[in-house]
């Protein structure tokens, strides 16, 4: 009897070992070979990574490594006509100001659209936050030692891929390094979502405006993440920003959301305000008082975030601050919309309350209130369609004021 319930026990803990290992195990386990696949890189030394013809510059002696990028000028980095999967770009410049980050757009095309699925700053787009490269490694982004631009994002299309890079600066770009690396496949893979990505800014929203990390997208996918960046506004004093919650708005959603968050710290798994750290899937990669200059990401790895058929991302722009300091910035006419203030047995609410009981109970603690920053996101998601619904990248001088 007693050898029967070990035997049962141990063919319980095996069957619970086999179905983690399966969860935890990458969707192309690394001894398995797909039907047909070709691998590749398009470099300038190979563009599109075609068969034997790379490396063939200068005899072969490292003739080609690298191109320029003039003001104005775009250069496609990958153009085929098959099915297959993108599965890393590199990049590295010899100009990694901010203005250079913001102003080379980077377009990614799947299945011959004349839309493209991506279209983003460069520099937005590789996780870099307000255009200061640091040190990074997550678990789709990583930048070694602060100098180049890795994405290891698997981007699968059907029947064709097209990746360009333009330069909306007014000066040159002297130097750009590039790898993509992709498989080239028979068949695309089952049940695949393409890759999309979408950049946003509102320098100057309504007050009480929630900030759109994704505006409103129509189809079915999951949503990956997202790369935000704030510019405080000194009005504001030394009050904190982010107490603004994060709301996923899941299909049938309108008036609230399906999920919703506690605020800008909690997002990204810490706590009590903001400092700076790098981990695999949540991390702050500036967070700069003094200069009021914030930049986080969160990416939806272990915690999938599914859709049906709508999907929109938003953030409260909504800070919060002890109340003498929050009464002497209201008394000078500086925009903010008290909502609650903490008392000593918690917090009361005054969003629709008298003015009276609004203005008595600024004296009593803790103030959160609705303040207008500068925001911008880029948010990365899977949608079932090559194209969505979203509207172009804003212009260069949007992008960099």
């Amino acid at each position: 009897m007693m050898t029967s319930n070990i035997t049962n026990l141990f063919r319980i803990l095996l069957l619970a070992a086999m179905l983690l290992y399966e969860n935890e195990t990458p969707a192309q386990e690394l001894f398995i070979m797909p039907k047909g696949a070709e691998s590749a890189v398009s470099s300038f030394e190979n563009l599109n990574g075609l068969k034997g013809e790379g490396g063939k510059s200068n005899y072969g002696a490292k003739g080609h490594a690298f191109e320029s990028l003039k003001a104005g000028e775009s250069k496609t980095l990958l153009d085929i006509h098959s099915a297959g999967i993108i599965q890393r770009m590199w990049f590295t410049i010899d100009e990694r100001t901010p203005v250079m980050l913001r102003s080379l757009r980077l377009r990614i095309y799947w299945d011959g659209c004349y839309k493209p699925a991506v279209d983003v700053p460069f520099g937005d787009f590789f996780c870099v936050g307000l255009g200061k490269p640091v040190a990074l490694q997550t678990a789709l982004f990583t930048n070694p030692e602060g100098r180049s631009f890795n994405c290891y994002i698997p981007m699968p299309f059907k029947k064709g891929a097209r990746v360009l890079l333009t330069n909306e600066n007014s000066a040159d770009l002297h130097l750009l390094f590039f790898d993509i690396d992709f498989t080239r496949l028979a068949e695309p893979p089952k049940d695949m979502l393409y890759f999309h990505a979408c950049w946003n800014r509102a320098a100057h929203a309504a007050l009480g405006k929630d900030f759109e990390l994704l505006p409103l997208v129509t189809g079915k996918g999951r949503f990956l993440g997202v790369n935000v960046e704030v510019n405080v506004d000194s009005s504001y004093g030394h009050t904190w920003w982010g107490e603004g919650e994060v709301k996923f708005y899941i299909d049938s959603d309108s008036a609230h959301p399906s999920i919703n968050g506690t605020g800008a710290e909690d997002y990204i798994g810490t706590g009590w305000g903001e400092g700076k750290f790098t981990h695999m899937y949540q991390g702050c990669t500036s967070a700069d008082g003094p200069q009021g200059q914030y930049a986080f990401y969160r990416f939806h790895i272990p915690d999938p975030v599914y859709f049906q058929n709508h999907f929109k991302a938003t953030i409260q722009e909504m800070g919060g601050g002890f109340s003498d300091e929050v009464k002497t910035i209201k008394a000078k006419g500086v925009s903010m919309i008290p909502v609650s203030v903490s008392e000593e047995h918690g917090f009361t609410m005054l969003m629709g309350k008298p003015q009276s009981l609004i203005e008595s109970s600024l004296s009593k603690g803790w103030v959160n209130f609705y303040r207008v920053d500068d925001y911008a996101a880029i948010a990365y998601f899977y949608l079932d369609k090559p194209i969505s619904n979203l509207d172009e990248l804003a212009p260069v001088k949007e992008r960099i004021k």
